[in-house]
């Protein structure tokens, strides 16, 4: 059974950019769920594909996204943040792949990922950004429309 992901009050970050992103990768995960559910055939396999390509784009999106916004104001454990985007592009890239994992363990993997990387962000930014005057603007439009 695939796992769905919502978003909690304590996962914000109280940075309304980092926030909706973060909402926009829990949405992307619950999109592969949805994509594990609905069949195992090349249609499905297609959909799931495309969807991890573009939570994979978030992901990178968000990451240079909360880098320059950190660095701008300087964050103190920046060199951390560039290691996990780091170990995001190794994993995504050489690991959690389709060709070492069926789809539905990868979603398993995704979901989680992002759930441990919302939750880590909320502890350790929350009053660094709350306590700035961090702003950065981002385009909040719908995630899913880039790929039609």
């Amino acid at each position: 059974m695939p796992t769905r992901v919502q978003w909690e009050a304590g996962y914000g970050v109280e940075h309304e950019a980092i926030d909706t992103q973060h909402r926009s990768l829990l949405d992307q995960c619950n999109l592969l769920a949805d994509c594990c559910l609905s069949g195992d055939d090349e249609e499905s396999d297609r959909n799931f594909d495309q969807a991890f390509d573009r939570l994979k784009a978030l992901v990178r999106e968000h990451f240079a996204t909360e880098a320059s916004l950190l660095a701008s104001h300087g964050y103190p454990d920046l060199k951390d943040h560039r290691f996990e985007c780091d170990e995001f592009e190794y994993l995504a890239e050489e690991i959690v792949t389709t060709e070492n994992f069926v789809r539905l363990e990868l979603q398993w993997f995704l979901a989680r990922w992002c759930i441990g990387h919302i939750t880590g962000s909320a502890e350790q930014q929350r009053a660094f950004l709350a306590g700035g005057n961090a702003s950065i603007k981002v385009d909040t439009s719908d995630p899913q429309s880039a790929d039609t």
